[in-house]
């Protein structure tokens, strides 16, 4: 069982002011295939806070994998993308133009998303849009692949051939 960490980038929801259903869907996502949330953190758009928690949950062996919600758009607050940036050791590009890809025969507007997966460490972190219901056709498009890639990354499985 792969381990998840789940932060929102909301300055509303940090405030209170909204309900984050984004996160909901993740852990629901999350949980009906067989990843156990280690944590949550709803978060301010703040490029530094956001990339510290990011940075902790790899460094400190909380989560395999980290799904951020919010934060990836065009607003001047949106800095998702680039706090994820800022810990990144690698990245796994595959992913986001996954989700883009998948994202636009729905709508034109995925095109806009500036979203992100990189790799720090032995952790996976995938920017998901702020919308729930991107955050689930994203999510549930690349949530079957990425247990492969999680055991890559984890040294559990060497050979990437499928058959």
């Amino acid at each position: 069982m792969f381990r998840v960490g789940i932060i929102t980038a909301s300055d509303s929801g940090f405030a209170g002011k909204r309900e984050d259903v984004s996160g909901a869907v993740i852990k629901e996502i999350a949980a009906a295939n067989g990843y156990q949330v280690t944590s949550y953190a709803m978060l301010p758009d703040d490029r530094k806070i956001l990339a510290e928690e990011m940075k902790r949950l790899c460094d400190d062996d909380v989560a395999d994998l980290v799904l951020t919600t919010g934060g990836t758009g065009f607003s001047p607050r949106d800095c998702t993308p680039e706090a994820t940036l800022d810990i990144a050791e690698r990245q796994a590009q595959g992913i986001a133009e996954a989700m883009r890809y998948s994202s636009m025969k729905i709508t034109k507007r995925a095109m806009l998303s500036r979203a992100v997966a990189v790799i720090r460490g032995k952790t996976l972190i995938i920017n998901l849009p702020g919308s729930p219901k991107a955050v689930r056709e994203n999510l549930e498009f690349i949530i079957t692949e990425l247990p492969h890639g999680l055991a890559v990354l984890k040294g559990t499985v060497s050979n990437c051939a499928e058959k």
